[in-house]
Parts: structure tokens; C-alpha cells; sequence
């Protein structure tokens, strides 16, 4: 029997490119706007008070230089895997596959956890569902419906991923635009001297990172975008402006509306729209359903092609580096994103995790940063003309050195977390290495 017909389906020649700018910048929106929007304004009330606006400026700060690294190492390195891909170029596979793996298991915990809390903002809405059995039937029939909507083909999941983001989008930004009269101004501050410590700012930038993360998700499908060399930069730098403004005025409107009674709401922004128009909270509960369902399609989407990666360089059984026949979806990388996710949020909650997982994406970044100047300095191209870092090395210097800044902010068990992460994932390289190793052929 002709083996041809498999080979077809494995590796990046198997996959469609159909991802562009408008696409590509949507995957990241939605990644980003997920569901720590609707948490976010009251927690930063709560550490940093009436300066929270500064957390956001100064992670701003943090955040772009990260986002040109990532445009300019994805400029260069186009094969599917993201931040796995372009690490593994530059420093190799064992600095690779730590990346890799750290990120897909922070991202299923950031999946579980928002599935959790998609299933908390129903339940505001439709109360029936707050018990175990109809919750848990919730969370599993929002995973089924997810896998489906990418097994039928990633333009059906990009498209799905670009509608969710624009009608989640709409609610936030009108908020902000029909907010802004009704600020009060002496309840926000932009002055330096309103920071109750370091320490507070340095908490609430861990918790700002957590929330600007997600295009690392997006770029993960790196196989499947239409030229990357243009698609990448573009999509990257607009949709971090975009997301950096957007979170920006969200929370100046609520600290205006709300005032002191910010930090204490567990639905901030919704009951910053309840204050400002009656059915306001509703449609802001309504919109949060929205932006988690979305944040969990390209979720699954963008690190189900990191499994594919995993497998396609021989990190994982084989089969995770194949696609479909019918509509060229790595489906076993699907399925396994999607059960696992859906059995951690059926059993637990996002609290936990969230510092943990930021932590974790932070040490991605500072990698990726330092593994966009090894790109560039070693001149990778695969084609057409990459996207260049102004500065040189100065550029993922500081974004490195700004995410080693925030991982010091980190607590004593958030920190043995992240180590005993790490070191399991080491241990797993070590086994797979060996296994591959065993079975090489003997040299004649």
C-alpha cells in the first residue's frame, strides 16, 4: 500500500495558508480580550487604587517592545509553533520544546480557567446552570461545540474566531465611548506619587501581563498565515495598540463611573454599564459570555497547533504532527487541548492559577525577546523581507530585562510552581530524547 497518501497529510505542506492581516490581528484581539477584561478593572482598584491607569501605561511599555520581538521573529521563522518555533531556531531544541510546553500548559490552564468562569457569568444570567450537573454539562457541551467549529477547517475557525471578536468588541468599546462623559477625573490619576508601593505596582503589573497576554496563542499557527513576512508585523502591532487602548479606557470609565466601589465589585464593568444605562449590566454579562467563548476558540485553535508542532518534530507521538484528511486540522491536537481543558474546568477554578500562569508567560516572553535578536543577528530569513527590530539588540534587551523585572515580583509559591513546571518538562524532554534515541538505526 502506497504511503503517500499519509505522508500528504503530515507536517506544515499539509496545512492551508488562509490566515491574514485582518484575520491574524482579530486571533490576537480575541486571545488578548478575553476573559481577565472583566476582572481586571476592579482588581487593579484593588492594588494600585485611583493610579491603576498607570499599570496599564507602564505595561504597555512592558508589552510593546514584546510584541515587536514576536513580529520580528515571525517575520523570519514561519513553520507552525509559534514562540516553540522561533526559540527552537534560534537557541535549539531543548530551549524549543521547554518554551513550547511551558506555554501549552499555561495556555490549558488559562483555557479551564476562563471555561469556569464562562460558566460563572452564565449562571448570573441563567441561574439554573449554577448547579454541578448543569454546570458541568455547560462547560462540556462549550468544548464540543469549540472542537467542532476548528475541526471543519481553519478558515471556518479564523472566521468564527474574527465574528466572536467583533461582537464582543462593540459592547466594550461603546462603554468606553458612552462612558467617558460620565467620568469623574477626580478618581482617576495618572501621577506617579499615587502608587502605594513598588510592591503594589509590581503585583498589579503581574496581573497587567496575565491580561495583555495572548499573541503568542495567535502566532502559534504559524503554518497556516498568508505571506508572514508582511501578515505578522502588521497584525501584531495593530492589535496591541488596539487591545492597549481598549483596556485603557475601561478603566478610566470605571473608576469614573464607580469610584471607590470598584475594587469591591466582582462584575466591574458590568455594573459600571448597569450605572451609567439600566440594562447596561445585562448586555456587559451578555458581552462576557461572548468574550470568553471567543477567548476559548482561539485558545484551542492556536495551541492545538502547538501540539502539532510538538509532533511534527518528533517531541510527541507522530500522529499529533498529522492532519485531516478532509479539512487539513490536526485533530488529535484538537481533542486533546479540548478534553483536557474541559476536565480541569469542570473540576476547578481560574483563581488559582492565574499569577502562575502569567509568571509562566512572562519567562516565554523574555526567551522569545532574546530569541528574536538571535534571528536577526543571525540573519534567518525563509522568505521574503523580515520585519527589523529598530536598535539592534537594544529592542529585546529591554523587553527580556522588563519581564525578568515582573517575574521578581512573583511570591515564594507561584515561584516553586513555575520551577516545578519546569523541571517536570525537563524530565519529559529527557524521556522523549532517550526514546528517540533507542529507536534510531544502528549506523552500519
Amino acid at each position: 500500500m502506497s504511503t503517500t497518501p499519509s505522508r500528504s497529510l503530515e507536517g506544515d505542506a499539509a496545512l492551508v495558508r488562509a490566515i491574514g492581516v485582518f484575520a491574524l490581528a482579530a486571533a490576537i484581539i480575541n486571545s488578548t480580550v478575553g476573559g481577565g477584561i472583566f476582572r481586571m478593572p476592579g482588581a487593579l482598584a484593588t492594588q494600585v487604587g485611583a493610579a491603576a491607569p498607570l499599570s496599564l501605561i507602564v505595561g504597555a511599555i512592558a508589552i510593546i517592545p514584546i510584541a515587536l520581538c514576536f513580529a520580528a521573529a515571525g517575520s523570519r521563522a514561519h513553520a507552525t509553533g509559534g514562540p516553540y518555533t522561533y526559540v527552537s531556531v534560534a537557541f535549539g531544541p531543548f530551549l524549543g520544546f521547554v518554551a513550547g510546553a511551558l506555554m501549552w500548559i499555561s495556555h490549558v490552564a488559562s483555557s479551564a480557567g476562563v471555561a469556569a468562569s464562562f460558566a460563572q457569568q452564565v449562571a448570573k444570567l441563567a441561574p439554573s446552570t449554577d448547579a454541578p450537573g448543569p454546570r458541568a454539562a455547560l462547560i462540556i457541551g462549550t468544548y464540543g461545540l469549540l472542537f467542532l467549529l476548528n475541526a471543519f477547517g481553519v478558515k471556518l475557525g479564523a472566521r468564527a474566531v474574527a465574528t466572536l471578536a467583533s461582537v464582543k468588541l462593540a459592547p466594550l468599546a461603546l462603554l468606553v465611548l458612552i462612558g467617558i462623559p460620565f467620568v469623574d477625573w477626580s478618581a482617576v490619576s495618572f501621577n506617579p506619587a499615587d502608587v502605594p508601593s513598588i510592591a503594589a505596582l509590581g503585583g498589579s503589573l503581574v496581573l497587567v501581563m496575565f491580561a495583555y497576554s495572548g499573541l503568542e496563542t495567535a502566532l502559534v499557527p504559524s503554518g497556516e498565515f498568508d505571506d508572514p513576512s508582511k501578515t505578522v508585523p502588521r497584525a501584531t502591532v495593530v492589535a496591541i495598540l488596539l487591545v492597549v487602548a481598549l483596556y485603557l479606557g475601561l478603566q478610566i470609565v470605571g473608576q469614573g463611573v464607580l469610584g471607590a466601589a470598584l475594587a469591591t465589585s466582582p462584575v466591574p464593568l458590568a455594573d459600571t454599564a448597569g450605572k451609567i444605562f439600566s440594562a447596561g449590566r445585562t448586555l456587559l454579562l451578555a458581552t462576557a459570555c461572548v468574550s470568553m467563548a471567543g477567548f476559548l476558540l482561539g485558545n484551542l485553535l492556536g495551541s492545538s497547533r502547538l501540539l502539532f508542532a510538538l509532533g511534527r518534530d518528533g517531541y510527541l507521538p507522530s500522529i499529533y504532527g498529522r492532519v485531516s484528511a478532509s479539512h487539513r486540522v490536526p485533530l488529535l491536537g484538537l481533542l486533546t487541548h479540548a478534553g483536557i481543558a474541559c476536565f480541569l474546568a469542570v473540576r476547578g477554578s481560574f483563581d488559582g492559577l492565574a499569577a502562575v500562569s502569567g509568571g509562566a508567560i512572562c519567562v516565554v516572553y523574555a526567551v522569545v525577546a532574546l530569541a528574536a535578536w538571535q534571528l536577526q543577528r543571525r540573519g534567518i530569513v525563509e522568505r521574503g523581507t523580515p520585519f527589523r527590530m529598530p536598535g539592534g539588540a537594544l529592542m529585546p534587551l529591554i523587553g527580556a530585562g522588563i519581564m525578568i523585572a515582573i517575574l521578581f515580583t512573583l511570591k515564594p509559591d507561584e515561584w516553586r510552581a513555575i520551577a516545578i513546571s519546569l523541571g517536570a518538562l525537563i524530565a519529559i524532554y529527557v524521556v522523549l530524547h532517550l526514546m528517540r534515541r533507542g529507536q534510531a538505526p544502528a549506523t552500519p
